[in-house]
């Protein structure tokens, strides 16, 4: 029999990094805005102009290397992609398992 762990859903958090839900929430952020950009057939360069980045900047955004971007830079990129952003705040439960922060695409 395998030794295995059951992920808690967040690979950040089973890594152990203390913003774990931050980092999950930017990686589901950038690939969103990854998709948009493939759906919509955008090269590297029209992609820098619409959102305002250097090339390099748009490769790591591409190859899902966040740590230069804040989830408000990401939120920016989605709005230049004319995407409407939908917050929605729930009162927290004490038995809720689930992420305090949620990305849905639709």
């Amino acid at each position: 029999m395998e030794d295995y762990t059951i992920s808690s859903g967040n690979v950040f958090e089973d890594m152990g990094f203390a913003d774990a839900e931050e980092k999950l929430a930017k990686a589901k952020l950038a690939a969103v805005i990854n998709k948009i950009i493939e759906q919509k057939d955008f090269t590297e360069a029209e992609t820098a102009k619409i959102l305002g980045l250097n090339q390099p900047k748009i490769s790591a955004l591409k190859n899902g290397r966040l740590k230069g971007f804040s989830i408000e830079s990401l939120f920016f990129f989605l709005e230049a992609l004319d995407q409407h952003i939908e917050i929605t705040i729930t009162h927290k439960s004490k038995t809720s398992i689930e992420p305090r922060i949620s990305v849905a695409y639709v």
